[in-house]
């Protein structure tokens, strides 16, 4: 794709220059990482030094411009603005989006009469259980022998608001929700889907997550983890294997928590966790026995 080319096709009400324009295939932030071309935004300096080596557009403003290069980039006053206004704008376009294709149902299911499945984009494994009133979203995958108890809802939209669009504006969620073979997921559990096309919330195998949890977009989760009910994990979390979310845990934003972790009854983790690191309380501190 060509950013100009996307660009002139919109009623925009943001000026911008391009220069050195280059083609890319998706668009994500300025920490993601894929296999494909990207376009993404700068509006922050310490962003510069990170950039992912896919990257060959930049939306960016003005006053970094200058300390870029090798890059095809887009100027502008507005860089987040612009760049959510695009992909929102792309949520129509077949060839940023997902491909479409019926739902595919495995063997030996039983799905409750009351369950909604979505009729694309949806593949369900082997001997998955799915009860009444759960809602399962396009681009969700279910993997072998999972369990999804009633009331829970898959691959829903995300809380991802952009207050620079007039009104505040939602931003489209894209991707999908990968859920690994022998899963269970209880009651009233809200996982939501990624941003992206080419991303994914993911939920590792055996993993077993507890009553009222919300799993927000791109988290990725890995194999064995134990989630207790009523825990929070906020967008693009990773939480590494074996480890344990104690009851009405919060965790923030973007962190990493290494395998093996146990974080206790309502702590509140806003930084990243290394492995086998046990933490309690807001903001959660590691535990030490002896005091």
């Amino acid at each position: 794709m060509k950013l100009s080319n996307i660009l002139n096709k919109m009623d925009l009400g943001i000026s911008y220059t391009i220069e050195k324009e280059e083609d890319f295939d998706t668009m994500g932030l300025a920490v993601s990482n894929n296999d494909l071309s990207m376009c993404t935004f700068i509006d922050d300096e310490k962003y510069l030094n990170t950039i992912p080596k896919n990257v060959s557009m930049i939306i960016i403003a003005k006053e970094l411009s200058n300390k870029v290069d090798s890059y095809g980039l887009c100027i502008t006053d507005k860089p987040r603005e612009l760049f959510f206004t695009i992909h929102n704008y792309l949520q129509n376009d077949a060839k940023y989006c997902r491909e479409k294709f019926l739902t595919n149902i495995g063997d030996n299911c039983k799905i409750k009469k009351h369950a909604n499945i979505a009729k694309y984009n949806v593949k369900i494994g082997n001997n998955v259980v799915i009860e009444e009133f759960v809602s399962i979203k396009e681009n969700t995958e279910i993997g072998d022998n999972t369990i999804i108890r009633a009331g829970s809802i898959i691959g829903g939209e995300g809380f991802q608001f952009n207050r620079l669009l007039d009104p505040i504006g939602s931003v489209k969620h894209l991707g999908g929700v990968k859920i690994c073979k022998n899963v269970e997921i209880q009651y009233n559990v809200c996982i939501d889907k990624a941003i992206y096309p080419w991303d994914d919330t993911i939920i590792g195998e055996s993993t077993k997550i507890d009553n009222l949890c919300h799993i927000a977009h791109a988290v990725k989760i890995k194999n064995n983890v134990l989630i207790a009910a009523n825990a929070n994990i906020a967008g693009r979390t990773v939480i590494g294997s074996n480890t344990w979310v104690g009851p009405n845990v919060m965790i923030s934003n973007g962190l990493t928590i290494d395998e093996d972790c146990h974080i206790g009854l309502g702590s509140v983790v806003v930084s990243n966790l290394s492995k086998g690191i046990k933490v309690f309380g807001n903001p959660a501190r590691i535990y030490d026995k002896n005091k």
